[in-house]
């Protein structure tokens, strides 16, 4: 395997597992496919240029960097502000196609959205420092891009069955969460010792997305025959 195929592979094939996994376990009602597909490609696409250029200009070059130094706070702080928003754009396109209508809908399609992010971000790295880099890379940033993502989804398929009405609590939260990961991230660069918080907090990744599956699975059991109604009428 060559390099590029190489950092392609491992940047794009586990986050594509998982996001079939997923995908499946949205078993009551599936979503449409075109729609999980295309909000993973916009995740890994346009999310993805929107951040670069906006982290480009607040931590490169741009007019903030004289005023706030490059600290891991800063940087940690930019990333969660500029990625969450970003990502939530490719969550847009299914919320407002009527896509969604509860917990599950927007945990797969935030999950979608966080993957193509992570695997895109993957790559580059890849490209910039290797493929070992990449691999590493691969079995951590999904699962916490794809957490955070999953956070702002289940917001708007809360708020499309009218059981929320902003999804700006969502939107802090995911920051946060994702503002606590890099900057400990960064801090294990100089702190080895650092990398344990990461691991609780890949836990944490986890168990965030276990819960959204379970509560997801809940409601839609609890709405079957809405669903047997919906096939019903289809036909």
């Amino acid at each position: 395997m060559d390099f590029l195929s190489a950092i392609v592979f491992f940047a794009y094939a586990p986050a594509l597992v998982i996001l079939w996994y997923f995908y499946h376990a949205d078993k009551y009602e599936p979503e449409p496919r075109k729609y999980v597909v295309g909000t993973f490609i916009l995740g890994g696409t346009l999310s993805v240029g929107i951040a670069y250029i906006l982290e480009s200009v607040l931590t490169i070059g741009g007019i903030v960097q004289p005023v706030l130094p490059l600290t891991a706070f800063y940087v940690a702080l930019v990333a969660g502000i500029v990625e969450e928003p970003a990502k939530a754009l490719a969550i847009r396109w299914p919320f407002k196609a009527g896509q969604m209508d509860g917990i599950m809908d927007g945990l797969v399609y935030g999950v979608a959205a966080g993957l193509g992010f992570a695997a895109t971000e993957n790559f580059l790295y890849g490209l910039g420092y290797g493929v070992s880099v990449t691999i590493v890379r691969a079995f951590l940033t999904p699962f916490a891009h794809g957490a955070w993502s999953a956070v702002i989804g289940v917001g708007y398929g809360m708020k499309a069955e009218g059981k929320v009405t902003s999804v700006r609590p969502y939107f802090l939260l995911a920051m946060l969460l994702h503002f606590i990961w890099d900057y400990y991230a960064f801090l294990s660069r100089e702190v080895p010792a650092y990398n344990i918080i990461l691991i609780l907090l890949i836990l944490v990744n986890l168990a965030i997305l276990r819960y959204f599956m379970i509560m997801g699975q809940a409601e839609d059991v609890g709405r079957l025959w809405y669903y047997w109604f919906k096939r019903r009428d289809g036909m």
